[in-house]
């Protein structure tokens, strides 16, 4: 049987893909355009059409599948968004579903995750939730445009540290539970870097690397998701959860380090300043 991966051409999901056809899975990958998919992956994969909002996706990429890699679009805000497929997911014999949660998530009801992570597990489905820290790929993606075009990192995380960890280590550790489902069967883990970093840090790394002084302007919320929504065009939900997020970062849960990602892969997790380094152009 094949493994589905949904959001199989981003950040995580292509990296989830990768994983897997190294470890001699087969993959059906999906996702809203085809011919990405087909882009990225050629014939190695089984490219679907697949999306939450239409159930009519849902069949053609269940039908030949045993377990399930899934993913929240950042564009889809609220939980109830995902749980039809859910239930179409439940009708099929799935060994396990690995759901890309949150680090923290058991403790905060307020992010879409938790009441995800409690559906699946309410509908009987085996699952491994992946809860990692904040993506590397958050800084080098969505907040790049204030480092290149400002100088500066417009991020309201305050002075709390976060333990960042790298999308492609977060695919090989969701890749490693889908390859062993029973291993893995009911299970949760957290996996983060190796070094909790606050962002006057991640500022002082930039500037040492792209040889520019990168500040970090440590704006309040109401001033962050005006910026977002207004200046740079955002969904309003998807920047409300982003400031749900960042709130909790400064009650500190963003900064606990785990041995999770070691004892699944038996890899150490890459740092912030290699990962920056590798994507320099992107600052």
């Amino acid at each position: 049987m094949k493994i589905l991966v949904t959001g199989a051409s981003g950040n995580v999901g292509r990296y989830v893909v990768k994983e897997l056809l190294k470890m001699g899975e087969e993959v059906v990958a999906a996702g809203t355009d085809i011919s990405r998919l087909q882009n990225l992956f050629g014939d190695c994969v089984e490219a679907v059409e697949f999306d939450f909002t239409k159930p009519e996706t849902f069949e053609g990429a269940l039908s030949s599948v045993d377990r399930i890699f899934l993913m929240r679009p950042p564009h889809l805000g609220k939980p109830e968004d995902l749980y039809p497929f859910i239930k179409a997911a439940q009708k099929h014999s799935v060994k396990l579903l690995s759901f890309l949660s949150l680090m923290g998530i058991e403790k905060n009801t307020v992010p879409p995750h938790y009441k995800i992570e409690k559906y699946i597990e309410a509908a009987g489905i085996p699952f491994a939730h992946i809860r990692p820290g904040f993506f590397m790929q958050n800084v080098s993606g969505i907040h790049s445009e204030e480092i290149k075009e400002k100088d500066m990192i417009f991020i309201p995380a305050g002075r709390s540290k976060t333990s960042f960890i790298d999308a492609s280590d977060i695919g090989l550790a969701i890749a490693t539970v889908l390859n062993d489902s029973t291993k893995h069967k009911n299970t949760a883990y957290t996996i983060t870097g190796a070094e909790a970093l606050d962002y006057y840090q991640v500022a002082d790394i930039l500037s040492k690397l792209t040889g520019r002084r990168i500040t970090y302007a440590k704006p309040g919320f109401l001033k962050y998701r005006n910026y977002y929504i207004k200046q740079r065009g955002l969904d309003k939900e998807y920047v409300n959860v982003t400031v749900a997020l960042y709130f909790m970062t400064r009650m500190g849960t963003a900064k606990a380090i785990t041995k999770d990602y070691y004892n699944l892969t038996g890899r150490c997790p890459k740092s912030f300043e290699d990962f920056a380094r590798e994507n320099i152009d992107t600052f």
